[in-house]
């Protein structure tokens, strides 16, 4: 039984019982169109998002394109997409995450739309400017929408589908600008899929996904919480008993307390949390992103067909895609922390692999896919494990400011000043490769020797909720 107060309300907070509450739905249909929905939101958004090292290289000749404009190209986007993240980071507490996906969603597919619009170098990179800017949210909010509508033994289903279908738009993309590659007009075929999600993706939003219960008790609404909640409960089959407001107790205890300030993020207690949470992000993403944008271009300078570039870096995404899933069954069995890592400190064999198959001779190019099948397998499969990692950092109260406060300052260096300073030193394997090499291998550790393993209740991972007597 419950401990009890003097004054007859519960002694365990209103968060940690609307918190039990969803944990307890069991799984079904609904969750699955939950994840299903966040998932279009990640492959529209990885879609338009991660076209940059295609265009480098589809659009340079039609455009024109001068070494100024590629270093725009390769680092303004990212640069955009940090300001506009710390921009909604610093309200996405106050305003709902839906409203928040809602903004990020409709601004960068109706700005992928343009695309096949522009005439000039200048055009192309303002459009893309203001893409980055436009979806500084909606990139990182879905992790904590997750965090907060799914049953906690399910995170791990939704972390895996959601980061598959990232990598399938990666892939996606790829593939499309293989088949292009040569068409005068490529680069604007390339963006039209991802634009013309403009009509269809917000709509799904709006009328599929619910609100998040634990926000909406933070902002002092128990009854639209409530509501919340018994929306889920009904839509998942009625298996559990429906939740009451007057199961909440105290549940004013949250309306009186005014929402933390942005500095509590590096407040004592919660400092060491961001900062592990961060460093994973950055680590992992280092990886990603001077991959994901200069790897085609990397094994052109070094003298590979523009073909043999980009199939080489289908290759690595595809591989990527089981990886994710079997990341994501990984990190509820050996914990978050272990499962990165493992992605991380896998990846070393595949990466050395692809730092020496220019040695190779007439193997050289399969040195360089096997390397890159076992880097995608592992370290471009650790975001299932390091975005809900990072999310679970947090309380509710700071979850969506800090999430994307990590995200955005995370990729100021991961996908800002380390592609800027890798992008012409991407004819040398030695350099490009062993830069990567060493990230990851820093990385793998942080996690694990300076972190907490978070598997389990938010409540009671980040709040110190009381436990039940």
């Amino acid at each position: 039984m419950a401990e009890v107060r003097a004054t007859g309300r519960s002694a365990i907070p209103a968060s940690f019982v609307l918190g039990r509450k969803l944990d307890s739905i069991p799984f079904s249909g609904y969750h699955v169109a939950i994840i299903a929905v966040l998932a279009l939101v990640g492959f529209i958004e990885g879609y338009d998002l991660s076209m940059t090292n295609q265009l480098l290289v589809l659009a340079k000749a039609p455009l024109q394109l001068t070494e100024a404009d590629l270093l725009w190209l390769v680092s303004g986007p990212p640069l955009m997409l940090c300001v506009s993240g710390f921009a909604f980071s610093a309200i996405s507490d106050h305003i709902s995450r839906k409203t928040v996906m809602l903004i990020g969603v409709v601004a960068t597919t109706f700005l992928t739309l343009l695309i096949p619009l522009v005439q000039t170098a200048d055009q192309l990179i303002i459009v893309r400017l203001l893409t980055g800017l436009g979806a500084g949210g909606v990139v990182t909010v879905a992790f904590p929408i997750a965090a907060e509508l799914m049953p906690a033994q399910h995170r791990r289903t939704y972390s895996a589908v959601y980061e598959m279908a990232l990598a399938l738009s990666f892939t996606a993309v790829l593939f499309i600008a293989t088949l292009l590659a040569g068409n005068a007009y490529a680069f604007r075929f390339l963006a039209l899929p991802g634009g013309l999600a403009v009509t269809v993706v917000p709509v799904i939003v709006y009328f599929v996904l619910p609100e998040s219960a634990r926000w909406q008790l933070r902002r002092g609404r128990p009854q639209a919480a409530v509501d919340i909640v018994n929306l889920i409960i009904r839509r998942a089959g009625n298996r559990v008993p429906p939740l009451t407001v007057a199961a909440l107790g105290d549940h004013w205890e949250a309306a009186r307390e005014q929402l933390p300030p942005y500095w509590a993020l590096f407040a004592k207690g919660q400092l060491r949390w961001t900062t592990v949470g961060i460093l994973s992000s950055v680590c992992a993403g280092t990886a990603f992103q001077l991959i994901n944008n200069l790897l085609p271009k990397a094994l052109v300078d070094q003298g590979a067909a523009v073909g043999l570039g980009f199939g080489v870096a289908t290759l690595v995404y595809c591989a990527s895609i089981p990886g994710k899933g079997f990341t994501g069954f990984l990190m509820e069995i050996i914990g978050r922390r272990w499962t990165i890592t493992y992605a991380l400190a896998g990846s070393l064999p595949g990466l050395f692999l692809m730092l020496i198959a220019h040695r190779a001779g007439q193997y050289a190019t399969v040195v360089m896919v096997a390397g890159g099948l076992i880097t995608g397998f592992t370290v471009l499969s650790s975001f299932t494990a390091v975005r809900m990692y990072l999310s679970e950092q947090f309380p509710t109260a700071l979850r969506a400011r800090g999430h994307i406060f990590g995200e955005s300052f995370g990729r100021l260096f991961a996908a800002v000043l380390a592609p800027g300073l890798m992008l012409s030193h991407t004819g040398s394997p030695t350099i490009f490769f062993g830069t990567i090499f060493v990230v990851v291998a820093i990385g793998a550790f942080i996690p694990l020797v300076f972190g907490r393993e978070t598997v389990g209740q938010l409540e009671a991972v980040t709040e110190r909720v009381p436990a039940l007597a």
